[in-house]
C-alpha cells in the first residue's frame, strides 16, 4: 500500500484527533473500531497496514500499543486536507462566462433613481455607475446557474413608488469580473431579459476602467457563502 486508500485514511485521522502526530498514544483496536465505524478486526488490519506502509510506528508494551504518525503519514494526510479545502472554497462559488452585448439604454436612468441609490449608498455601499452592463451567457448551464442565483437572499433593494408608476424590487449579488472588479450582479423584479442576460453595476464605468467592447468575453464569479 504505496498511497493512502479512504478506509485508512479514516483510520489515520482518527489517530491524529487522539494526539498522535507528535506524541506516541495508547490506542486499543476495540476503541479505534468503534471510532472508525469498523469491527475489531478491521482496525487492527488498519494498524497493520499503516504500520507496513510507513504511515505510522507502533510501539509494544506487552499487550499494550501506542501509536504515532510518521512525517510520511502526516503529510499525506495534510495533502488531503488541503486538496479538500480547495475544493470546498470552488464548490462555495458560481462561476459565470458570456459576452458583453448592448443594453436597451434604460440601466442609466433606474440606477439614477433617488428611491433606489439611496438604497444602494445605505445597502452596498455605492451609488453604481449610471447604467448597467449587460453579459450575455454563452452556456446553458450558467444560465440555469443564473435562475438558480434568484432562489438566493442576495441583498435587497426594495421596490417604492414615486407617486405615479411604482418601480420593482433589485436583488443584489457581490462578485468579481475578470478577477479584476469587484461589482454586483442584479437581478430585477421587473426586466426585458430572461436568465440568458445578466445584468452588472459597480462603483466605476466598468467598460472604460477595463476597455471593453461588444463581444468581448467575461468572466464573472459569485461566492456563495
Amino acid at each position: 500500500m504505496s498511497e493512502l486508500k479512504i478506509q485508512h485514511l479514516v483510520t489515520l485521522t482518527g489517530l491524529l484527533s487522539r494526539g498522535a502526530k507528535n506524541n506516541f498514544v495508547p490506542v486499543t483496536t476495540t476503541s479505534l473500531g468503534q471510532q472508525i465505524h469498523k469491527s475489531q478486526q478491521a482496525a487492527s488490519q488498519h494498524l497493520l497496514e499503516l504500520e507496513e506502509a510507513g504511515f505510522i510506528e507502533r510501539m509494544m508494551s506487552g499487550r499494550k500499543i501506542s501509536v504515532r504518525l510518521t512525517k510520511k503519514g502526516y503529510e499525506q494526510i495534510s495533502d488531503v486536507f488541503n486538496l479538500l479545502k480547495n475544493s470546498m472554497g470552488a464548490v462555495n462559488t458560481i462561476e459565470l462566462g458570456g459576452t458583453l452585448v448592448s443594453g436597451m439604454g434604460e440601466g442609466a436612468y433606474y440606477m439614477s433613481l433617488k428611491g433606489y441609490t439611496k438604497q444602494f449608498k445605505t445597502k452596498i455601499g455605492y451609488v453604481p455607475f449610471p447604467g448597467t452592463l449587460n453579459v450575455r451567457l454563452d452556456k446553458k448551464e450558467h444560465v440555469e446557474a443564473a435562475r438558480q442565483l434568484g432562489s438566493k437572499e442576495g441583498i435587497k433593494i426594495d421596490g417604492f413608488s414615486d407617486g405615479r408608476r411604482t418601480y420593482g424590487w433589485v436583488k443584489c449579488y457581490p462578485c468579481t469580473i475578470n478577477g479584476k472588479i469587484d461589482c454586483q450582479l442584479i437581478l430585477l423584479e421587473r426586466t426585458h431579459h430572461d436568465y440568458s442576460v445578466i445584468e452588472l453595476i459597480s462603483e466605476t464605468d466598468i467598460r472604460k476602467r477595463l476597455v471593453l467592447k461588444n463581444g468581448a468575453h467575461l468572466a464573472i464569479k459569485i461566492p456563495t457563502e
